[in-house]
């Protein structure tokens, strides 16, 4: 199991589009993958999870994977977060 604290930076924090991104990049990863914040905890390749999380800029988000390729899902998840979901030009 792998964990890491990520900050959303991005300016309109994890919306739509944002989450959309987010679970696209973990789609071929198969190693379960959640995000934990504000004390909820949601599976991080459901749209609909990561919607309930309504992290906003500034939220502390806690990405934790478990299973065969948890490392490379984790560090693709902290570059999204690090590009601000490629949405800040």
């Amino acid at each position: 199991m792998i964990e890491r604290e990520l900050t959303v930076t991005n300016r309109l924090g994890l919306h739509a589009r944002a989450t959309a991104k987010l679970v696209q990049v973990l789609a071929p990863f198969r190693c379960s993958v959640t995000l934990t914040a504000k004390g909820r905890e949601v599976n991080a390749k459901s749209i609909m999870g990561v919607m309930l999380l309504a992290a906003g800029q500034g939220t502390q988000v806690r990405v934790r994977a478990e299973g065969e390729d948890e490392a490379t899902a984790v560090e693709a998840v902290a570059a999204l977060f690090e590009r601000r979901f490629d949405e800040d030009g």
